[in-house]
């Protein structure tokens, strides 16, 4: 049994969420869609499913063939009960499976921008620890603007509503990236600096990639230590237990604590 991870450009790895949940027995099968990879045609064998972000759209699915394959996918997971966790794109991905609406941007999100959460009641559990407001990193200009049935939000900004939410009791949703490292961060500014200057000058929230370096050096360390709670609960509380590790056979082939 595995997690399926769905990365969709080379760039945009599961980096923190990964290493979170191989540090507490998951085992990962990384499909690698921009290389080629296939969608698995089943469940067998899955126990959980992560999509993580990429520069395509939801929309554009006549140039990428998977982008319908892994709606229909995510949509089974979702129906079976599987814990499942979408990042950018992949919540974009699941919101579009499940129901929901995702468009275009008046005005793109880019760089690092305040995230609230929505508080009517009690918070998520999974928000446990972390401040009510924080700062994120954000590079889209397409969002969630309607929620699928049953969604529930958990979390906003001030360009995009939905940047946080759920839909049932195990799948959850992220517009912005709590998962990467510093030198995630600074390698899309490198290669997606033109973009972001195009996009984020163009009425957006942030086109400025100098002005976005200079506020890496002061906002990562705090954000690296809430993306860090955020992916420990994710390991803990979303993903089953009962498959982390198999105690009645072991040893767990993917985590060997006499190295740590």
């Amino acid at each position: 049994m595995a997690i399926v991870v769905f990365e969709h450009h080379a760039m945009e790895t599961s980096a923190r969420l990964g290493q979170t949940l191989r540090d507490h027995g998951h085992q990962l099968r990384v499909i690698r869609l921009y290389a080629g990879d296939a969608v698995p045609v089943d469940l067998d064998d899955v126990d959980g499913v992560v999509s993580m972000g990429g520069p395509m759209n939801v929309d554009q699915a006549d140039e990428h063939t998977w982008i319908n394959q892994e709606a229909a996918f995510l949509k089974d997971a979702h129906e079976a009960g599987l814990p499942i966790v979408g990042i950018c794109l992949g919540a974009q991905l699941i919101a579009h499976a499940l129901g929901g609406k995702v468009e275009k941007m008046d005005q793109p999100e880019i760089g690092w921008h305040p995230l609230n959460q929505f508080r009517p009641g009690f918070p998520d559990t999974l928000f446990g620890g972390i401040p009510w407001t924080t700062n994120q990193f954000h590079t889209h200009s397409q969002q969630v603007a309607e929620l699928p049935p049953a969604g529930v939000l958990m979390a906003s900004s001030d360009a995009c509503k939905n940047q946080a939410f759920r839909v049932g009791l195990t799948t959850y949703c992220f517009q912005y990236h709590f998962e990467w490292t510093r030198s995630d961060i600074d390698g899309i500014l490198n290669q997606f600096s033109t973009w972001i200057q195009e996009a984020g000058g163009a009425g957006g929230t942030g086109g400025d990639v100098d002005a976005i370096r200079r506020d890496t050096e002061t906002k990562y360390n705090l954000y690296r230590h809430m993306g860090d709670r955020l992916c420990e609960s994710l390991a803990t509380l979303v993903f089953c237990i009962e498959h982390r590790l198999n105690h009645t056979k072991g040893p767990a082939a993917n985590f060997d604590a006499s190295q740590s």
